[in-house]
């Protein structure tokens, strides 16, 4: 079926290159950083994005993080996304009636990976695979295993037009890729757009206070984790996890409750969190510090810095915040115990926040600065947080990076 159909691919990523590995091979892309025509290894071609004529093609599938206005996109006469593309009747690949995997899809502005990472650990016993954002594509999933838990992304649901989800679950969401969405009210209506086609009896958990459009799925809505507990008669004083990562567990076990009537706690008590994600670590002195590098926004920095209102915290912060308006952060954090410094692209942006809301502030710029600063004055009745709410990329190759940073220079203390 799939030689019979003209297909593109939109930018040369993992998500199109693993579709056109699944089928052999010999597919044609247009990409943006392309300025040659060459082949790979696989016989594709690739093309300069300036070289797609809409003619010479029956669909497009787009990488995620192709902007709306991408000329590609604009010209596009039948763009699908990779959820389209896998489990959608309007994709020449699903064959009529075919049996699709039971999907959960998993979005929100922070959580979306651990909640789908927890959400696998407890169903993998039912055959569960996990996949999209988390990083292996569609095209790697078994369409044969019975239930596809997909880390979905903001990009991903504005390209989806016509995949819809059996399980849509939504953590929180605050403001973010705001110069990809444009602005926070398409950010959160490209959040909430899976509710406009999901059917009678499918589930969909999201927090209170949104625009819901019209759905007929059935809708749990929840301010707090204790909503959900409450609503699934789920005791959260057996689970071990704390602060945001409560309400990503105590998510979980919600689905696998409605799906197969059993909460696990000793299950999800024996998933691992990832590495730079409020990893809590000693030095030699018997000092808390708190690696959260992985904390790129203002919510997750915000979830971090409330674990530890109770002590004297000296949080790093700072890089690239992508244009984010950081002053709900400060308001937040006001009257809090803290000492700040600023690193990175935006740092003087920080300083002046932090001013302005009278919270004492070093400017360090970097992030070796910052750790010698409050080397100086951290305590055992203190603790030092890394939680920059911005991206490391402007200092470092990834948040990877700048979290280790941080962790060898207590090792080297």
């Amino acid at each position: 079926m799939f030689d019979k159909i003209r297909l593109a691919l939109f930018g040369y990523g993992k998500t199109t290159k693993a579709i056109a590995q699944k089928f052999g091979g010999e597919c044609n892309f247009f990409d943006d950083n392309t300025k040659e025509v060459y082949q790979d290894s696989q016989k594709n071609t690739i093309y300069p994005s300036s070289h797609f004529q809409a003619e010479d093609f029956d669909i497009e599938v787009a990488t995620p993080s192709l902007y709306p206005n991408n000329p590609l996109v604009q010209k596009a006469n039948n763009l699908l996304s990779e959820y389209d593309f896998f489990l959608s009747p309007q994709s020449p690949i699903v064959a009529e009636n075919e049996k699709l995997p039971l999907t959960i899809w998993i979005s929100g502005t922070n959580g979306k990976t651990t909640t789908t990472q927890m959400l696998t650990h407890i169903l993998q016993k039912y055959g569960a695979q996990s996949g999209g954002n988390i990083g292996t594509p569609l095209a790697e999933l078994d369409k044969e295993a019975p239930i596809w838990v997909l880390e979905t992304s903001s990009f991903t649901l504005h390209h989806t037009k016509y995949a819809s989800p059996n399980i849509y679950l939504l953590l929180p969401i605050t403001p973010d890729h705001l110069d990809w969405h444009g602005n926070s009210d398409r950010y959160i209506e490209d959040k909430l757009k899976p509710l406009r086609t999901m059917q009678e009896g499918e589930l969909a958990l999201v927090p209170k206070g949104l625009p819901l459009p019209k759905t007929d799925a059935w809708v749990v809505e929840y301010k707090e984790s204790s909503d959900i507990e409450k609503f699934f008669n789920i005791d959260a004083s057996k689970i071990k996890f704390k602060g945001a990562f409560l309400l990503d567990s105590i998510l979980a076990l919600a689905i696998a409750k409605v799906l197969f009537e059993t909460i696990d706690y000793d299950l999800i008590n024996s998933f691992e969190l990832d590495a730079h994600r409020q990893e809590e670590l000693k030095d030699t002195k018997g000092r808390l510090w708190v690696n959260d590098s992985k904390a790129t926004n203002v919510d997750a920095a915000l979830q971090a810095i409330k674990l530890y209102s109770n002590k004297t915290i000296h949080l790093i912060l700072g890089g690239d915040d992508k244009g984010v308006d950081l002053e709900p952060l400060f308001q937040e954090i006001a009257n809090y115990n803290l000492i700040i410094y600023a690193i990175g692209s935006n740092a003087a942006k920080i300083v002046d926040l932090a001013t302005k809301y009278n919270i004492a502030v070093e400017k360090a710029d970097t992030l070796h600065n910052a750790l010698k600063l409050l080397e100086k004055k951290h305590t055992l009745e203190s603790v030092a947080l890394l939680a920059p709410a911005a991206s490391s990329l402007d200092q470092f190759s990834s948040y990877a990076q700048r979290g280790n940073q941080f962790k060898d220079f207590i090792k080297s203390i």
